[in-house]
């Protein structure tokens, strides 16, 4: 089995990413922080995947993405090389750089705020980032539901589908969102069921 940290990323393909701070250290302390996160994967990640579910726990996150195509991919290269097209030609633009490249963003902005925030130095978030491949249509709707429980896991809430940090209302809810509402609800077949599938405890062991 692959390492996760090191599993390459593919274009089209889904993945379960997640990581934690330092030392399980808090990366999130206040509604703002974890606004800002999401403001952050809306302007770095939707450029190269689409999103699908995710969880921000206080300590650590879980996303499920797909990665653009090929072509989505070299035309956003070619866009941010536009003055040096001999590096986006040397593959620079391949889906795993491409992917890493906007998730250092993310790391970036959102540690320099909370650390100007909370006046702290030094890395926040451990890295490399882990991500597993998602195989089959089961593991990836298996994955969804393990993301949305994740409140319940860690012992925060048990009514986890009220918890504020997850795209769980947000899929059932009709307001603008960053998530593939619609593909999600498909691959439950039917919102009623969506629901229903959630109301299984599913347990992956040992993540975070």
């Amino acid at each position: 089995m692959s390492d996760i940290r090191t599993t390459s990323i593919e274009a089209d393909r889904f993945y379960h990413i997640y990581n934690r701070g330092i030392n399980g250290e808090n990366i999130f302390r206040s509604d703002r922080n974890y606004y800002f996160f999401l403001n952050k994967v809306s302007e770095f990640l939707i450029p190269v995947c689409d999103v699908y579910a995710y969880c921000l726990m206080s300590n650590h996150f879980h996303l499920l993405v797909k990665i653009k195509s090929d072509l989505e991919l070299d035309s956003l290269a070619k866009v941010q090389y536009l003055d040096k097209p001999d590096k986006a030609v040397a593959g620079l633009h391949s889906p795993q750089k491409i992917f890493s490249k906007q998730f250092a963003r993310i790391f970036n902005s959102y540690s320099q705020a909370f650390n100007k925030e909370y006046k702290r130095h030094g890395a926040l978030i451990e890295s490399p980032f882990k991500r597993k491949l998602i195989t089959s249509d089961t593991y990836l709707t298996n994955v969804i539901v393990y993301i949305h429980q994740n409140p319940l896991h860690h012992s925060i809430m048990r009514e986890f589908s009220k918890y504020n940090y997850s795209s769980y209302q947000s899929i059932l809810g009709n307001s603008k969102t960053l998530l593939k509402r619609d593909e999600v609800i498909k691959l439950f077949d039917t919102r009623e069921n969506f629901i229903r599938s959630h109301q299984k405890a599913v347990d992956f062991g040992e993540v975070f």
